[in-house]
């Protein structure tokens, strides 16, 4: 069976979830063989052998840390000359998706961004992508080359297939251009205990009916008693009500969580597009007519000051 490269998102060791589901997809159509950079590297060898990675090619150097993606794509690059995998895979992230499309560049290759799914065909692995605002489905395949295809997270359940995960050192040469663009300073983001937006499997997110910063606490409250991240409208940060790093929509970050709620949110287009793939959607707007409900699954015609904290102490009951 063909090998598949699955480009190992990571945290001094610590796997992403979006990884262990690329590495779920990856099986689909071939043997996974995962790509570990930077510190940490080896430690994520038993995770990733946990969810079905035959093999672990592992490289650490200062470069990963001190200077932006182009290292990562040598890495990448020279990870693809020593499998010549069928396929390579990448988590939908910002960094994913500039590391993809670097490395298609670099070999010849076609790319498919932004899949929600993944299947063996006979000329190649054939995508599923949710296009156009969400409007059309789409299936497609690369026809030159290596397809390089970037997924997004929630596309797919991180399911447990144990395997070899043999752990090989790789051998990598930077290029000239690796050192082009220095990182000066880091400012760790602030945690909020919550899971990151877009690849928590619940988002609760808030509109401008939330009417106010000192609001969200009602959004932020049914959020924790559900394990979930919290989003927002454009309308919402454009306000200054919450931070724009956690913006839903066109603009803003793309989610595809397994429950989305959307609260006080009239349902844009804009907004549409950056959650409309999200496997069940709940809206509680008082606007019968709002263009949210053209697409929930379940809708709550009512004033979200009354309907969340109702909602939040009936899920904290059960929960009890």
């Amino acid at each position: 069976m063909a090998e598949v490269l699955v480009y190992v998102d990571h945290v001094d060791g610590a796997v992403r979830k979006p990884t262990l589901e690329l590495l779920t997809l990856a099986r689909r159509i071939g043997e996974p063989v995962a790509v570990a950079l930077g510190n940490g590297a080896a430690d994520t060898a038993a995770t990733l052998a946990e969810h079905g990675a035959v093999k672990v090619l592992t490289h650490d150097a200062p470069e990963y840390a001190e200077y932006l993606v182009v290292p990562k794509v040598d890495a990448l690059q020279a990870a693809y000359e020593q499998v010549s995998p069928a396929a390579v895979l990448v988590s939908s992230s910002a960094e994913g998706k500039e590391i993809a499309a670097r490395l298609a560049l670099r070999i010849g290759s076609g790319i498919i961004t932004d899949a929600v799914d993944l299947e063996a065909g006979d000329n190649g692995p054939v995508a599923t992508q949710s296009v156009f605002a969400a409007s059309y489905t789409t299936k497609s395949r690369v026809s030159k080359g290596t397809p390089v295809i970037t997924v997004k997270p929630n596309s797919a359940p991180a399911e447990a297939a144990p395997a070899a995960g043999t752990v090989e050192a790789l051998n990598v040469t930077f290029s000239e251009k690796a050192t082009g663009t220095k990182i000066t300073s880091r400012t760790p983001r602030e945690s909020t205990g919550r899971p990151e937006l877009t690849e928590a499997a619940i988002v609760v997110s808030g509109g401008r009916g939330v009417n106010g910063a000192e609001n969200f606490a009602i959004i932020e409250a049914l959020a924790d008693e559900l394990g979930a991240a919290v989003g927002a409208s454009r309308a919402a940060v454009d306000a200054g009500w919450y931070p724009h790093t956690n913006q839903v929509g066109q603009t803003g970050k793309t989610v595809s969580p397994q429950l989305y709620i959307a609260n006080g949110i009239s349902g844009a287009i804009q907004h549409r597009a950056g959650m409309q793939t999200s496997k069940t959607i709940v809206a509680v707007n008082k606007d019968p007519e709002a263009p949210i409900f053209e697409l929930v699954d379940f809708g709550v015609v009512g004033d979200l000051f009354d309907v969340v904290p109702q909602l939040t102490e009936e899920i904290k009951a059960r929960k009890g």
